[in-house]
């Protein structure tokens, strides 16, 4: 039996990668060209193809960030053409499929750019600054028990749908990138505003929102400053209006801070 032809027109890009070997190397961008890419080709799969190209030739394939390829776990992100996950919208670089180019078309591949995400090699970059402002305060004490018991307490519709919307967020740092002022305003508002929305998030509601505000200004992010660079690269579509409501949690938890009264007991037989 003869295999069938494929019916896709195959095409070539160029890649122009950025290449650097570890934080401390000086980096470049290089050329590679890319040949016989067929149009359903995930960007990730035509880089694994470039990849094996260099490696049966000696030469050190391109390190890229990788794992579920499903838009799920944000670990793939990269800069394509100058924007954070590439063209397209509401979706991870894994997602980003090679009939969003053209033949002939130059490629601009690069890591996401900030200070608090320091280059490890090539296009991957270490986050985990995101990871210390989780630990801050994105937990919860309460014990709901069972899937059925945290499931009976009652949560307003619009709560419900909002602390969904905010708890898509894959931490990704898209946001990051694209903020001139590498600001990591949306993730953190994603991260309070999802459980500061259940009840189950109630009790440390002021604690988590000063901690992690605290943990994401000493990891070095810049400030916010309102152009929503960041709400329009999420490839989970997160709206910058849980900024606001961050904003608005911080003010009323540093404002009750304020007044917590402070006990006189000393303690010890009166």
């Amino acid at each position: 039996m003869v295999a069938e032809k494929s019916s896709k027109k195959l095409f070539s890009v160029t890649l122009r990668v950025w290449r650097q070997a570890g934080p401390a190397a000086p980096g470049k961008f290089v050329d590679y060209a890319a040949t016989n890419v067929n149009p359903d080709m995930s960007f990730l799969e035509m880089l694994d193809v470039v990849n094996d190209g260099l490696t049966i030739k000696g030469e050190e394939p391109i390190a890229f960030a990788h794992d579920c390829r499903e838009g799920i776990c944000g670990t793939c992100s990269c800069t394509i053409n100058g924007k954070p996950h590439g063209p397209g919208q509401g979706i991870a670089t894994c997602q980003v499929y090679m009939r969003s180019f053209r033949e002939g078309d130059v490629i601009v591949v690069e890591p996401f750019r900030a200070r608090a995400f320091p280059l490890q090699k090539d296009l991957i970059t270490d986050r985990s600054a995101f990871d210390k402002i989780q630990q801050a305060g994105g937990f919860i004490s309460v014990r709901t028990g069972a899937a059925p018991d945290a499931n009976s307490i009652p949560v307003p519709k619009d709560d419900a749908d909002l602390a969904m919307d905010a708890a898509a967020c894959i931490g990704c740092g898209a946001c990051v990138a694209a903020c001139k002022n590498a600001s990591a305003m949306l993730f953190v508002a994603a991260k309070v505003s999802h459980l500061g929305l259940m009840p189950q998030g109630q009790p440390e509601r002021d604690r988590r929102v000063l901690a992690m505000v605290q943990t994401m200004d000493e990891a070095g992010f810049g400030n916010c400053t309102n152009q929503y660079e960041c709400s329009a690269v999420c490839p989970k579509n997160i709206t910058h209006d849980f900024i606001a409501r961050l904003n608005r949690d911080y003010v009323a938890a540093l404002f009750r801070s304020k007044l917590k009264p402070v006990s006189n007991t000393t303690g010890g037989a009166g």
